[in-house]
C-alpha cells in the first residue's frame, strides 16, 4: 500500500505553462495498478498539446504516454501482475467490451481514451509524474535486459509496427518513407527487420536524412529538392514505389507519397500533423491507388518488445537526452522552439 499521499507531477496548468506541482497520488480501481514511472518520453503530440494547437490537451492535464516503470500497488482483482514487476503499457486505454475490442482492434475502441489527453470528452492524466494508474489489461511485462529509457519508446515502436503490418512490403518491393522524424525512422527499422532492402527516405533535414541512411534506408532524398520526384522514379525503374509510408501529415508530404508510388500502389498514412490536407483525387482514382489510415497500435507490443530486446530495432541513436522530470519545463520550451538538434527526450521522474 502506498503511504505517500502526494506526488510530483509536470502539470500543464495553461497553454505554454508547465511546472512541477504536488498532486494527489492516483487512486486505483480494482482492475488497475499503480506504476512508479521510471522513464517517459516526450512525444511530438505532447509538444502540440503544450501550445494548444491540437485541442487534445486541454489544461489542467498531466501529459505523457510513452512510459515504463515498476508496479507499486495492484488492485484487488489483478492477478497476472505483482508489486515490483517491470512493465510498460499501451497509451490507448480501451474498454475491453465493445465490438472493436472483442475483435482485437483496441485502437478503434468505441470508448477509447489516451493517457495524458484531455479533449473535452474525457481527461486522463498521464505519466509525466512519479506515479500513474492504468488498467492491468493494457500492461506488458518487460525483460530485465531492457532499460527503462529504451522501454519508454515501445509505444512509438508500436505505431511503426502497426503501420507496416497494414501493408507489409515484399522483400524485393520498392518502399518510400516520407518523413524521417521519430516514427519515420522507426518505420525504416521495422521495414529492414522484415527483410525490406529497397527503402528510399525523404525529409527536409540533413541530420534526419543521415539518420535514415544509418537506420537502413538505401538513400535519403531532400524534400526541398525539385529533382526528388524524378530521383524516386529513377530509383524504382521509372515505375514508382510499391508502397509508401507518409509520416508527417501535411499536403506537401502526402502529395510526395502519392506521386511517388506506382499505379496500383499503396500509401499508408501515419502522420496527422494537419487536420485537413489537399488530396490529388484524380491521381488517386485514375492510378487506382490504395490509401490506408494507420491509427496508434493494436496488440503489437509483444512484437515490439522482442524487436527491441533482440536489437533488430535500436532506439538508442534516437534518444538525444535523458533528464530529470524537474527539467521538463525548460526542455518543452526548447522542443517547442524546434528542438535545437534534439530527437527524442526522455524524462525520468
Amino acid at each position: 500500500m502506498i503511504s505517500k499521499s502526494t506526488m510530483k507531477a509536470l502539470l500543464l496548468s495553461e497553454y505554454n505553462k508547465l511546472a512541477i506541482t504536488d498532486m494527489p497520488t492516483p487512486a486505483i480501481a480494482d482492475d488497475e495498478v499503480l506504476i512508479r514511472v521510471r522513464a517517459c518520453g516526450i512525444c511530438g503530440s505532447d509538444i502540440h498539446g503544450y501550445d494548444g494547437s491540437t485541442g487534445r490537451r486541454i489544461p489542467p492535464i498531466v501529459m505523457g504516454h510513452e512510459a515504463a516503470g515498476e508496479i507499486e500497488h495492484v488492485g484487488r482483482n489483478v492477478t497476472d501482475y505483482g508489486v515490483g514487476d517491470r512493465v510498460t503499457f499501451d497509451s490507448t486505454v480501451s474498454c475491453g467490451r465493445c465490438r472493436y475490442c472483442k475483435a482485437g482492434q483496441v485502437n478503434l475502441c468505441d470508448n477509447r481514451m489516451v493517457l495524458g489527453v484531455s479533449c473535452g470528452d474525457y481527461r486522463r492524466h498521464g505519466a509525466f509524474a512519479e506515479y500513474v494508474a492504468v488498467p492491468a489489461r493494457i500492461l506488458y511485462p518487460l525483460p530485465a535486459s531492457l532499460p527503462y529509457e529504451r522501454a519508454a519508446l515501445i509505444e512509438a515502436v508500436s505505431i511503426a509496427v502497426h503501420a507496416v503490418g497494414l501493408k507489409t512490403p515484399a522483400p524485393t518491393d520498392n518502399v518510400l518513407v516520407v518523413g524521417c522524424g521519430m516514427i519515420g525512422l522507426l518505420v525504416i527499422q521495422v521495414l529492414r527487420a522484415k527483410g525490406c532492402a529497397n527503402i528510399t527516405a525523404v525529409d527536409v533535414d540533413p541530420g534526419r536524412m543521415a539518420l535514415a541512411e544509418q537506420m537502413g534506408a538505401r538513400t535519403a532524398l531532400s524534400g526541398k529538392d525539385p529533382e526528388t520526384p524524378a530521383a524516386i522514379q529513377k530509383l524504382t525503374g521509372q515505375q514508382g514505389a510499391d508502397v509508401a509510408f507518409e509520416v508527417v501529415g501535411s499536403t506537401e508530404t502526402l502529395q510526395t507519397a502519392i506521386r511517388g508510388v506506382r499505379k496500383g500502389g499503396t500509401v499508408v498514412m501515419i502522420g496527422n500533423y494537419k487536420a485537413k490536407v489537399d488530396l490529388p483525387l484524380q491521381e488517386v482514382v485514375t492510378r487506382q491507388l490504395s490509401l490506408l489510415g494507420s491509427c496508434a497500435s493494436s496488440g503489437e507490443y509483444p512484437e515490439c518488445i522482442e524487436l527491441l530486446a533482440s536489437g533488430a530495432v535500436d532506439v538508442t541513436p534516437l534518444i538525444s537526452l535523458t533528464a530529470p522530470l524537474e527539467e521538463g519545463p525548460g526542455l518543452f520550451e526548447r522542443l517547442h522552439r524546434g528542438g535545437e538538434g534534439l530527437m527524442k527526450v526522455v524524462l525520468q521522474p
